[in-house]
Parts: C-alpha cells; sequence; structure tokens
C-alpha cells in the first residue's frame, strides 16, 4: 500500500507538489513507482524552462514503460535534481525525499491548492484500482 505525505497536493497523473515558501518541489508519488517498478532514466526540462499545468514536462522509464510526466502547476523550472542523472533510483527508494524531479518557480503560488490532498489522492488511487 502506497503512502499518503499529508504535506503535498497530488494529480491525478501520479505527481506530487510540495510548497516551500514562494517554491514548489515537484516529484512522482509512491503509488506511480509501485507501477512503473524500477526507474532506469528520468528526462526533465533544463532550468529556466517554463511549464505548464497539466501539461507534459519530461518522461520518466523504468523496467516496464516509459511515461510522461505532467507538470502539476505551471512556472518556470528552478532547479532539476542533477543527482537523477546518475542515480534514477532515489525515485524508487524516497519518492517523496531524495527522488524529487524540479523546483518550480510558480506562476501563482494559490494553484496547488486546485490540486488533490492527501485523503482525496488516496480515494482517487483506491477508486482507480477497482
Amino acid at each position: 500500500m502506497s503512502n499518503f505525505p499529508s504535506d503535498v497536493r497530488y494529480t491525478k497523473e501520479h505527481e506530487w507538489a510540495r510548497l516551500e515558501g514562494d517554491k514548489v518541489r515537484v516529484g512522482v508519488t509512491a503509488h506511480a513507482v509501485e507501477q512503473l517498478g524500477d526507474v532506469t532514466l528520468v528526462d526533465l526540462p533544463a532550468g529556466g524552462s517554463k511549464v505548464e499545468a497539466g501539461k507534459r514536462f519530461g518522461d520518466i522509464e523504468s523496467v516496464k514503460a516509459v511515461s510522461e510526466l505532467f507538470s502539476p502547476i505551471s512556472g518556470e523550472v528552478l532547479e532539476i535534481n542533477g543527482d537523477l542523472d546518475a542515480s534514477p533510483e532515489k525515485v524508487n527508494e524516497e519518492p517523496y525525499g531524495s527522488g524529487w524531479l524540479v523546483l518550480l518557480s510558480p506562476a501563482s503560488v494559490g494553484d496547488i491548492d486546485s490540486l488533490m490532498d492527501a485523503a482525496a489522492y488516496e480515494a482517487y488511487v483506491a477508486s482507480e484500482s477497482h
């Protein structure tokens, strides 16, 4: 069973967003990681790139499949997790920690409020599996 940290917000595409001051850190959920299996490559946008809520911003490859990554909010990429180039397995080991993907400067900090909280995401995941 996946865990659902309450300090992040979630998307139906299984990305998470955590507000950190005026920035938003983004990653993929433990549920997504369970579905993907062992992550072998993460393809992320360059720093300074603009991302748009609900639009593709990169790819994540695993032993099972290649999946698109969708931005939970609109904004600008301030930083990517460069550690994933050499160690993509960090996404499997710590999806809400060292396996984060990008740090964004949000177009509007309030956009994060439109995402699901932990309880709503847990219910969504449960409804998907039936």
